[in-house]
Formats: C-alpha cells, sequence, structure tokens
C-alpha cells in the first residue's frame, strides 16, 4: 500500500514525539533526582537477506513508522554522581499511537511494573484489574497499559550505565 508523504511524516512524527523527555528517573520518595542521566532512543526492526541467502535483523533509528511497524524503546541511565544511587524506578508512558507488545519489557537487574491509569499506580499483571463492558472488573491485558516501571534491584553504582527495554507497535 503507498501512503502519501504527509502520511508517513505524521505517523513518524507521532511516534517519535512522544519519546524525546518522556521517560523519567526516580529514587523513594517520588522526587525527580540529578544524579541520573537518561536518553530515550527509538528504532525499528530492520531484516535484510544477506547474499548467502541468510537474514540479518538490525536495529535502525526510526525514520518514518507506519502502522503494523514494530518499534524498540532503549532508555539508557547512567548515574552521573559521585555516590550510588539506590531505589531507583525508571518510568515510560506507552505512546497512545502505540500498543504494547506483550512480554517485551525487560531490564538487567529490574522488576517491570505496569500502569492501567495513567502512571498513578503500578502492578505486575496479574494484579491490574480495569473496566469491563459490562461494568464488572477483569484483569488487563497488555493493550490496557499506560505506562512501565522499571525498579532496580540494586543500587547502581557512581558511573555505572544501565538500560531499559520495550517494544510496541504503531496503532
Amino acid at each position: 500500500m503507498k501512503h502519501s508523504h504527509a502520511f508517513r511524516l505524521l505517523v513518524g512524527t507521532l511516534a517519535l514525539c512522544a519519546l524525546g523527555p518522556a521517560a523519567l528517573a526516580q529514587q523513594k520518595g517520588g522526587q525527580s533526582r540529578g544524579n541520573l542521566e537518561l536518553t530515550t532512543v527509538v528504532e525499528k526492526i530492520v531484516e535484510t537477506r544477506q547474499q548467502d541467502g541468510t537474514t540479518k535483523t538490525d536495529l535502525t533509528p526510526v525514520d518514518v513508522a507506519l502502522p503494523g511497524d514494530e518499534v524498540v524503546y532503549t532508555v539508557t541511565f547512567k548515574n552521573v554522581s559521585a555516590q550510588p544511587a539506590d531505589n531507583i524506578r525508571i518510568t515510560n508512558p506507552i505512546p497512545h499511537e502505540m500498543r504494547y507488545l506483550a512480554d517485551s519489557a525487560f531490564g538487567p537487574g529490574s522488576e517491570v511494573m505496569y500502569s492501567v491509569d495513567g502512571g498513578r499506580t503500578y502492578g505486575r499483571p496479574g494484579e491490574l484489574r480495569v473496566a469491563a463492558g459490562d461494568g464488572s472488573q477483569r484483569t488487563a491485558s497488555p493493550d490496557d497499559y499506560t505506562d512501565i516501571r522499571w525498579v532496580l534491584k540494586a543500587p547502581l553504582d557512581a558511573g555505572a550505565k544501565g538500560f531499559a527495554r520495550f517494544r510496541a507497535i504503531v496503532r
């Protein structure tokens, strides 16, 4: 299907505009701290066929994202202070234009939690409930997630780096 340049640009802009400062680092008490430096990158999974017939998979920066495209969000963080940082939470909203891909969020040394209420509360997948069409409550599905939070299990040493990642599909 051929899309106009304006449509491709709009979709690409929608996918990218929610990223810049979207990720947030917090420490216990809910306050943002200046001892973590954050960078968020959005990349697209691109497969290319090699001359030998094999397929190579790479991540490339997103220039254009069309409905159905899968993208990878990577939040990197670094402790820029001279002291270890503890009780760290990295939080990233899932852009409205994106659908979270189930079981794709991970971060080494962290516990992943989700929100279904715009980041007011977080829980594990089986704990989250949302209103069903008939007014009753049902277990939330990954399509209901609005935000992702990675809670680091150990302090982050001075100068140390880490990352958190998830995949999503353009609606």
